[in-house]
């Protein structure tokens, strides 16, 4: 595994509210990009559209500092990709057992025998982002609480310390930037297809005022989502996916 291009600065914490808000803030202060948050417990967790983060306990909260043209490449319309794949190779690297169970729904949920294992928050403030990722290590939150089925990573074998996990994240997250940079976002793209829910997997698209139901076709060059309809082949570009089965 290649070394990062920049030199990670991790701080560990026992407890925060919110890594990615920890983060913003430094952000706003000037801090520079490379840093990383790490948190033993957080009491205000965010998600993705606003929804609330759970923390079950001995979870992953991490968050990074980064500028979004850091790659040199299209810059935000990758990030869920590279952070997707650093996310989902730091999980193997931390149990490999898990290789065979872990897949990535899109663009970049982590998902462990079609439940949610982890989640990613990319948020922009001008040329600058902050991604947050957050999964069940030890144990899932009760899914009477997040009303979808959920997963930890200690269901595929012991899990080690979690700034450990971290630390491969992190290590992961340097090479993908690094590809990204040197190869553009195609390599990217063919990398998380060999790690997302296969071709033909039964999809729901859910919008403000849309709902679509149909397969998983691929990837457009771009990294939109293709769906086959009864109606043809859709180009998605955004919306809650979940697993026409509802384990998503």
């Amino acid at each position: 595994m290649s070394n990062p291009a920049w030199p990670w600065r991790l701080e560990c914490h026992e407890e925060l509210t919110s890594t990615s808000d920890y983060c913003m803030e430094r952000l706003r202060a000037g801090e520079p990009s490379g840093l990383a948050v790490l948190a033993r417990r957080q009491s205000k967790g965010r998600g993705s559209r606003g929804r609330q983060w759970l923390d079950s306990g001995q979870s992953l909260a991490l968050s990074v500092l980064l500028d979004a043209g850091v790659t040199q490449q299209d810059a935000l319309g990758g990030w869920p990709f590279a952070a997707s794949l650093a996310f989902y190779d730091g999980l193997v690297d931390s149990v490999p057992a898990a290789r065979v169970r872990l897949s990535i729904k899109w663009p970049n949920d982590i998902l462990l025998d079609g439940r949610k294992l982890g989640g990613i928050l990319i948020e922009r403030e001008g040329e600058r982002l902050v991604i947050g990722m957050g999964a069940n290590l030890q144990a899932a939150p009760d899914q009477a609480l997040t009303g979808q089925g959920t997963a930890c990573l200690a269901q595929c074998g012991p899990v080690g310390d979690v700034e450990d996990v971290a630390r491969a994240v992190l290590a992961r997250l340097g090479q993908w930037c690094d590809i990204w940079r040197r190869e553009g976002f195609e390599s990217l793209g063919l990398a998380w297809l060999e790690r997302a829910h296969p071709p033909g997997t039964p999809l729901v698209v859910r919008g403000a005022s849309t709902y679509e139901e149909g397969r998983f076709a691929g990837l457009t060059a771009d990294g939109r989502l293709l769906l086959d309809t009864v109606a043809g082949t859709k180009v998605i570009a955004t919306g809650d996916i979940l697993l026409a089965e509802g384990r998503g």
